[in-house]
């Protein structure tokens, strides 16, 4: 029987480098902002809620307009952008979808930008209500290591990379009996929301059927 986690920590990000920079978003933003601005206004962004990124290199500045009620924040500069949402979960999908789209649509209307492959990246933290967190991690260290002491490890880590998709395994920093995932995949630049969706869940479960738990979402 799987074991039941509860996740108190998540984190949804999506990264695009554009095909080519644009320097209108760098010396000139104006318009963009407000049209982004604009386009989130469903969401009641406010105009604290707006900071110009004006230090570090030139593809590192640019604007970052936040959502504080849904937890969002989305980043675009001249070289590319950023969105992240915090306590996601697949219940508000659909929403986070809607404030993604309504985001980088005005972003490339307005911009003229064409976006590159896309970088997306779940990470959470699971923490577990009966069994120690280690139990979990175990099955992942090579006996090779494990055999170079008498005592049982107290924590470890796993990273797996292929072409296009990265999967990190690690005991929680931040949260007691947690183990911290992030599951990272690059998507072709026409890829639809839905499919990048359909394809992380899968991911997610994917996961956890190794690992062994389920979420309680009593």
């Amino acid at each position: 029987m799987p074991e039941l986690v509860t996740i108190p920590v998540s984190f949804f990000e999506l990264a695009v480098d554009y095909e080519r920079p644009e320097f209108r978003l760098w010396m000139d933003r104006t318009p963009v902002v407000q049209n982004v601005f604009d386009a989130l206004k469903p969401w009641e962004p406010r105009i604290d809620d707006v900071d110009a990124v004006t230090s570090g290199k030139a593809s590192e500045q640019g604007f970052t307009i936040k959502l504080p009620l849904k937890r969002v924040s989305f980043f675009f500069g001249p070289a590319a952008c950023r969105f992240t949402r915090e306590n996601v979960d697949w219940q508000s999908a659909v929403e986070t979808i809607a404030i993604l789209d309504a985001a980088l649509s005005a972003l490339i209307q307005s911009s003229g930008v064409t976006l590159g492959p896309k970088q997306t990246a779940i990470s959470m933290h699971l923490q577990l209500k009966s069994r120690p967190f280690i139990s979990l991690l175990t099955p992942f260290i090579p006996q090779q290591l494990a055999a170079m002491e008498s005592e049982p490890a107290t924590t470890m880590a796993t990273v797996v990379k292929w072409r296009d998709r990265k999967v990190t395994i690690d005991g929680s920093g931040i949260l007691a009996n947690a183990i911290f995932l992030r599951l990272e995949r690059e998507f072709p630049s026409d890829a639809t929301y839905e499919t990048m969706a359909g394809q992380l869940r899968k991911d997610e479960e994917d996961l956890f059927g190794i690992l062994g738990v389920e979420e309680d979402r009593l």
